[in-house]
């Protein structure tokens, strides 16, 4: 962006001065590359964080659902930078768009009444099945790409385990107070938890 407006300003010179865009002081966020801001919470806030239970014993089924249930970890990050990078992906992952729309197809009663009543419920079931899990899975999609850009890696939990300290949003959130609880135990697992198994990757 800086460059552009550095070329704009170049291009708009020969003809008759500075444009107003040039003339303003361009304003970057403080040690942060996050268009979110700099978080607040510091590494003396880890002392009011209850680590999750990581450790378990495998019956070896629930490898399979890994690509759902996992925690993030990276090698010698403190807490604060750990909840810092996640915040940063958690904000990213909100209101995404499940892409299930109201779409119409002709039938018999199309253009009636009764045809844009069943229309109108037909979409709302279809949401309610679809558009929930698709968003959940957007958002799975969209936190394992942002932290495995930012270096983590990715270890499975079982289900039950994941519970404890995870969320998902389909067509309803979660508040913000128990969201920034679950987020802080998810930024002391990736700065300091002990994961077992694999490293899984993206």
């Amino acid at each position: 962006m800086h460059d552009l407006a550095a070329v704009a300003a170049m291009v708009a010179l020969p003809f008759g001065g500075t444009p107003a865009a040039a003339q303003e002081k361009t304003v970057y966020l403080v040690d942060s590359a996050s268009p979110f801001g700099v978080s607040a919470v510091t590494n003396a806030d880890a002392q009011s964080v209850t680590m999750p239970k990581l450790d378990y014993t495998s019956n070896g089924t629930e490898a399979a659902d890994f690509d759902k249930y996992y925690a993030f970890h990276r090698a010698d990050t403190d807490f604060a930078t750990a909840y810092g990078d996640i915040a940063e992906c958690d904000n990213y992952a909100r209101g995404l768009q499940s892409g299930v729309s109201d779409v119409q197809v002709p039938y018999p009663y199309a253009g009636t009444m009764a045809g844009a009543l069943g229309g109108a419920i037909g979409s709302a079931v279809a949401m309610a099945i679809f558009g929930s899990a698709e968003k959940r899975r957007l958002r799975r999609v969209n936190m394992r790409t942002c932290m495995n850009f930012k270096g983590y890696d990715r270890y499975g939990l079982p289900k039950a385990l994941w519970d404890e300290f995870n969320f998902e949003e389909g067509l309803s959130g979660v508040n913000e107070e128990k969201r920034q609880h679950y987020l802080k135990q998810q930024a002391l697992v990736a700065s300091s938890g002990k994961l077992q198994g694999k490293v899984l990757g993206l």
